[in-house]
Order: C-alpha cells, then structure tokens, then sequence
C-alpha cells in the first residue's frame, strides 16, 4: 500500500518540475522584431487615413503657392509694366529659394526629425505669403516670393513621414493618390482668381491663399513624428510609443517581442548620397528630377502664356488686352500691353489641371505591376511625344487636348519619382536624398520660365524640342536606374555604417521579460 501511494507522488512531483521550466519565457525573451516588422503587423487603419489626409493636405498649400505666380503673372506684369523677363524672373527666384532651403531643410530633418521640420517650414511660408500681399514695389514682390520658396520647400517632409509609416504593400497605391490634394489645391487657386482678382484684386488672393496653411499647422498635433526617425536617433521609447498609439487607433495588436533597432550615428551627411552604393541612383535621381521638373513647370507657365499671348493658330482667346500709358488704359495691340484672363482663359487652365489626376489609375497600375523604373520611362517618353504634338495648328479645343494630356503625363512622372526617390534611400538619408532632388528640380524649374515665357515667344518650334529633348533624355536614364524599389521594404541603414543596436520591449511585454 505504501508502495501505491507513494507512485501517485512522484508522478504529480514530476509534473510541477516540468510546469516550472521556463523554456517558453527564453524563447519569449529571444523574440525581437524592428519598425518594419511592426508597421506591416499593425497594417492599415484609421491612423493612416488620418496621416494620408492631414500630410497630403500638404500638397494643396504646395500647390496654391506654385500655381499663384500663373495666374497673378498677368496682373503684376500690367500693374508693375513688366517685360517678359522680368515677369519670368518672379517664378525663378521662387524656385531659387526652394532650391537653396531644400537641401538645408533635408539635413536638418535628417538630425532633428521630419515633423519640426515640416511645422517650421509652413509657420515661414504662411508669414511670408501674407506680408508678400503688402509688396510696395515689384522687388518687394520678387523678395517676399523668394522667401515663400524657401519655406514651401520643407513641405516634402510631409511626404517622407507618410512614406515611413505606410505599411509596403499600400505606398504604390496611397502615395500616388496624394496627387489628389495637389490638384485640389490648383483648382482652388484658379477658382478664386477667377473671382477674386476681378473684384478686389490680387493683393486678396495671396491672403485668402494663406488661410489652408494656417489652419493645416493646427492638424500638424494629431501626426507623432516618424517611428524610423526615433529609433535612428536611439529614442526608442518615443518609437515604442508611437507604434503603440498606431496600434491603437487602428485596432490592431503589436508584434511579440523586443524592438530592436541600430542607433545610427551618420546620418544625414551628404557625402553618403554618393558614396559607390548609391552614386549611380543619386547621379540618375537627379537627372531626372531636373527633368521633370523643367517640364511640369514649363507646361503650366507655357498653359498661361498660350492663352495669354495667343501663340498657337487657331486658337485665339477671348483676353482682354489693355495698354497701361501714364496711368489710362486704353484696348491696343502695342508690344507694351498686358492681358488679362477672361473667364474663357480661367476654364481652359481649369480643364487642363484636370488632367493632372486623368492618367491617375494607370499611373498606379504601372507603379504596382510594372515597377517604379519602367513606369517612369513610359511616361516621360509620351511626354516627350506630346510636347511635339503642341505644335500641331489646332482648335481652342485641340490646344485643350494637348494640355490635358500634358498635364496627366508630367502629373505622373512626379508621382512616381517621389515614391522612388522616398523608398530607394535608407532612413539614414531619406530626407537628405529627398532634399537634394527637390533642390536639383529646382535648377529645372528656375530655367523653365525662361523658356516658356520669354524663348516660346521668339521660336515656339524652339521651345518645344527643348523640352521635348529632356524628356527623352530623363526617359533614358529612369529605364537604366540601378535599383527597382517595387515591393521592396523601406531600409533603415546603409551597409556600410557601424551600428549598435537596442531592444526595448512593449509594455504590454515588460512584466513577462523582467
């Protein structure tokens, strides 16, 4: 009997040995996982479609600040008595500022993160826009635009912070649909100068044009700064953080285990965008936002000037043409005149932005299914194509046409190579690389007034082989681009940079792993 009694008790002291293995707690304690393995295990939600709105609602404030030079250059060049070159060098001083803030904004988002960044970047263009509607003279104007330029320039950061919290499956499909607020913002700054400069003047439009910016900086709170920011800074306390408010929000759950992250000690140093890895991608990025930008901005400013100077046959406006002689105005053809928009004028360049989102659903299949690099080339070869087919003699509604379809093409090479240039670097120099490409898009832009203002006047041929040329040239150089980012995860680091890393473990996890 003793003998029975005594098996049951082992067997049962057996069994409490084996519960108070803890086996499964190490095995806990090993499981690790970064900012990407979290970002695509919370996946998309409510946090995102909050972060798509208030950061692409960035675009609509870009947007109304570019397209104002188009549609007040007809006021100020009649108010002020302007020659071409100098209505042309307002446009090029704005994107010299943004060209010059554009690389100091992406190193200093590199070190101190992109959300302050984008916050002081819309406080200076908002103060800037405002006091450029007191302008006492035309070098007063050129001054305050050049000012706004530097500002709007931080607003790519915008873009970046999108990027970084976009799970990879839904960036070739978010980011391209942010063109929605750029057109939003162009359509309304053509809108109210159709109705705002007639009555109470331009010097209006440029204030009522500031209100969007002003009330976006009050959403700036609802956005935390980018999780790939923080941890590349070791803050992984404020990444841990922000993950879990995500999580949150959108009813989610975090992964299990520690995040564990590199402190990267180089970041944002120039001499990384051409080191051997990414030289090549660096040169060839550049190249074709130079491009790009050239042409976008040459088609919007050649939109205006067509219908403002009546260059193309068969296409004559309804403008109405005043000669500014000692103060009277009288309707003349002299070379001293200056055109107005007529109503006609406003719908054509309303119909024309249209187009900016027309190849929008194409644009993201091509992203999605023929890659970023491929997609690219296509495009800026038919845009190439279609600057030619401008010089065709055509109707009003012919001219309409080629605008139109101007305007979805460069609309969807900037699409693409923004998503490109934001996924190819790593977190280490993603606003840095970004910053440099927008500043040397600028160079593109600053030269594009030049062309489409003053040379499209003397050769109109001339003009459009220029830019027609650049195109292919971009074409060129995105189907020959190193590396395609199609599916491809978002890098934190270089290779080549020494790391330490830290873990931290979600809270929810602390009590399990003490």
């Amino acid at each position: 009997m003793a003998a029975k009694q005594t098996e049951p008790v082992t067997v049962i002291s057996l069994r409490k040995l084996s519960l108070g293995v803890p086996e499964p707690q190490q095995q806990q304690e090993l499981k690790t996982f970064t900012v990407e393995d979290a970002v695509e295990t919370i996946g998309f939600g409510r946090f995102h479609i909050a972060l798509f709105l208030i950061m692409g609602s960035t675009g609509v404030v870009e947007a109304m600040e570019i397209m104002l030079i188009a549609v007040v250059s007809p006021v100020i060049r009649c108010e002020w008595q302007l020659e071409n070159w100098q209505v042309a060098f307002v446009t090029t001083m704005v994107f010299f500022g943004y060209m010059v803030s554009s690389i100091l904004f992406g190193l200093l988002a590199d070190r101190y993160g992109r959300w302050k960044i984008l916050l002081i970047s819309f406080l200076w263009g908002a103060y800037f826009s405002l006091l450029t509607s007191f302008s006492p003279s035309y070098i007063w104007f050129v001054f305050l635009r050049t000012m706004v330029g530097c500002g709007v320039s931080g607003h790519a950061q915008g873009l970046i912070i999108k990027t970084e919290f976009l799970p990879t499956k839904y960036r070739g499909y978010m980011l391209p649909l942010s063109q929605v607020f750029w057109l939003a913002g162009s359509l309304l700054i053509i809108g109210l100068a159709s109705v705002v400069i007639p009555t109470i003047g331009w010097r209006w439009l440029i204030r009522i044009a500031s209100i969007p910016g002003i009330i976006l900086i009050m959403a700036f709170k609802f956005i935390p700064e980018s999780a790939r920011f923080n941890v590349s800074t070791g803050n992984t306390q404020a990444a841990l953080a922000t993950l879990e408010r995500i999580a949150r929000m959108n009813r989610s759950v975090m992964p299990e285990g520690r995040l564990v992250e590199p402190i990267l000690e180089k970041r944002g140093r120039f001499a990384d965008l051409l080191d051997a890895k990414y030289l090549r991608t660096t040169l060839q990025i550049w190249v074709i936002w130079l491009g790009i930008s050239f042409a976008y901005y040459g088609v919007i400013l050649a939109s205006a000037e067509l219908l403002e100077r009546d260059l193309v046959c068969g296409s004559k406006s309804e403008s109405q043409v005043v000669v500014v002689t000692g103060g009277d105005s009288q309707e003349s053809h002299s070379p001293c005149h200056c055109h107005l928009f007529a109503p006609s004028d406003y719908r054509t360049m309303i119909i024309s932005t249209i187009g900016e989102i027309a190849l929008n659903p194409l644009n993201i299949l091509g992203i999605n299914f023929l890659g970023r690099r491929l997609s690219l080339a296509i495009t800026m070869g038919c845009t190439a194509l279609f600057f030619l087919l401008l010089n065709i003699c055509t109707s009003s509604a012919g001219l309409i046409g080629f605008l139109f379809m101007l305007r979805a093409l460069v609309a969807a090479n900037f699409n693409t190579i923004y998503i490109y240039t934001a996924e190819v670097y790593p977190t280490t120099m993603r606003a840095l690389g970004m910053g440099t490409s927008g500043s040397l898009c600028r160079i593109g832009a600053m030269v594009a007034p030049f062309i489409s203002q003053v040379l499209m006047s003397a050769s109109f041929l001339g003009a459009l082989c220029l830019f027609s040329s650049v195109c292919v040239v971009c074409a060129i150089s995105a189907f020959t681009l190193p590396i395609e980012t199609k599916g491809r995860a978002l890098q934190s680091e270089a290779k080549s940079f020494s790391a330490a890393p830290v873990a931290i473990t979600t809270n929810n996890q602390q009590t399990l792993l003490k």
